[in-house]
């Protein structure tokens, strides 16, 4: 029989997901970034849990406060992909024997400034012993069904968008599992995005006002996996004509000598915002964003295939991204 190790997280869901009886009516379905209740009047109840274990989320430098802002940024980023406000936040933990006093201080603080830093609040929680610290926040929001932003929704011809550029993470995450020399300005900025994540929440926000986005995911999972999530559940292709590669990645893939393009496309944890939207509504989505945000390329009717268009190259983008339990 095959082990968790064997078959990654993505399997592991799939199996979970054949065994949980659907609840009726779920205004969200399994697989998109948040869950819902239906609380009538088209009013949903939106709840998202998001867990960080230190062996495989903590890279080797960040602190605990860094870590434990980091648990509330991954899970502020899942209600920004739908353009949802979290109302609050629950936050269990797992705590080693040994943790020391100033530890768990640390933890707390990173805790607050990461629920206060985007308008919310730690409510609550629960503590126990583990053999590694976890931390799992629990978000909890109100939306309007018809605002809210789903991955599912995506039509051929509709343009992808994003609101950041991609490849630090990847970057900084080589540097310090290879050692790699960097240059100092570089190695600040990948640290920075590594140590310092972001959640584009204000912008999720705006873009969900427009009521023009026909699918939204965040990229925690990496630029090509968010794509071909968008794809599965919006049931089209992608063809990418332009990756917005960021300029310290791209510095640190010239000086080791390693594809850009690949830092882009095959990393993850950057949590920009992955979206879709009909040509027609562009000056819409550049208002809402100040017209902050990089056009990629375009949906298809080719279901399931997205294509890299570029220099005369047509290439095929691999399903890859970050994935637990994958050991490479």
């Amino acid at each position: 029989m095959s082990s968790a190790g064997k078959l990654g997280e993505w399997k592991i869901i799939e199996i979970f997901m054949t065994l949980l009886q659907r609840m009726p009516k779920m205004p969200i379905p399994f697989g998109d970034d948040v869950s819902a209740i239906d609380l009538g009047e088209g009013k949903l109840a939106v709840i998202k849990c998001d867990m960080l274990v230190a062996k495989t989320d903590m890279p080797r430098g960040m602190s605990y406060w860094q870590a434990a802002r980091k648990a509330v940024v991954s899970t502020v980023s899942d209600f920004a992909a739908k353009g949802i406000q979290p109302l609050g936040l629950l936050a269990s933990l797992g705590l080693p024997y040994s943790f020391k006093k100033n530890d768990i201080v640390q933890t707390g603080l990173g805790l607050n400034f990461g629920a206060r830093e985007y308008g919310t609040y730690i409510l609550g929680g629960d503590t126990n012993e583990a053999e590694d610290l976890i931390i799992d926040c629990v978000g909890f929001g109100l939306s309007d069904e018809a605002t809210i932003m789903k991955r599912s929704g995506a039509q051929p011809g509709d343009l992808v968008a994003t609101t950041g550029s991609f490849g630090k993470t990847a970057a900084g995450l080589k540097t310090i599992s290879e050692g790699l020399m960097v240059p100092s300005k570089t190695k600040r900025e990948l640290m920075e995005a590594i140590y310092m994540p972001k959640a584009y929440l204000k912008e999720g926000l705006a873009l969900a006002k427009t009521c023009v986005v026909t699918s939204c995911i965040d990229s925690s999972d990496g630029l090509a996996w968010s794509l071909y999530e968008l794809a599965r559940m919006s049931r089209v292709g992608f063809e990418i004509m332009d990756i917005p590669v960021a300029a310290p990645a791209r510095r640190f893939a010239k000086s080791q000598r390693l594809d850009a393009t690949g830092l882009a496309l095959y990393g993850g944890e950057e949590y920009n915002l992955i979206f879709t939207f009909k040509p027609g509504d562009a000056a819409k989505v550049s208002e809402a964003l100040d017209g902050a945000f990089f056009e990629i390329g375009r949906a298809t009717n080719r279901r399931g295939r997205i294509e890299l268009k570029a220099g005369g190259r047509v290439e095929s983008i691999e399903p890859k991204g970050w994935e637990h339990f994958a050991r490479s």
